[in-house]
């Protein structure tokens, strides 16, 4: 009587390849905030020596600012249609991407609890187009008063 043969080991799945990013969007996002709400010079600003009424009203410039570039340049909407402090339940196979579990997870899905933050998702995207020779890496552009 022949031996059977042995059951091939699995075959452990091949890694998801990553994807390259270049670095030219992220740039022209940090220049639109800095042109609009001056972002870069207010999170390199030393604010110990500041008023806490200074920097508030440091802050409403750079809030009023990054509000404007985001609804020029992006169409944000929640990844969650509930609201904040409604009760959820998230079944088996759930976007892991789209939702992070926090307190005590334990377990698998279906997962009961509170929506803390419904999340926020890009649906669009308008950023300028860049001329070929422009250099993405000056975000703001030295500035000599004549």
């Amino acid at each position: 009587v022949p031996t059977p043969a042995p059951a091939p080991a699995p075959v452990a799945p091949a890694p998801t390849p990553l994807r390259v990013n270049t670095p030219e969007s992220a740039l022209q996002l940090l220049t639109l905030l800095q042109r609009e709400a001056r972002l870069i010079d207010f999170a390199n600003e030393n604010l110990a020596s500041y008023a806490d009424a200074d920097i508030g009203a440091a802050a409403r410039v750079v809030h009023e600012g990054c509000a404007r570039v985001l609804k020029e340049h992006f169409t944000i909407a929640p990844v969650r249609s509930e609201a904040e402090g409604a009760r959820v339940t998230l079944e088996e196979g759930f976007d892991a991407a789209s939702v992070r579990l926090t307190g005590n997870v334990v377990g698998k899905a279906p997962f009961k609890g509170t929506l803390s933050h419904r999340g926020w998702r890009a649906t669009d995207v308008r950023l300028p187009q860049l001329a070929k020779e422009h250099d993405a890496s000056v975000i703001a552009p030295a500035e000599v008063e004549l």
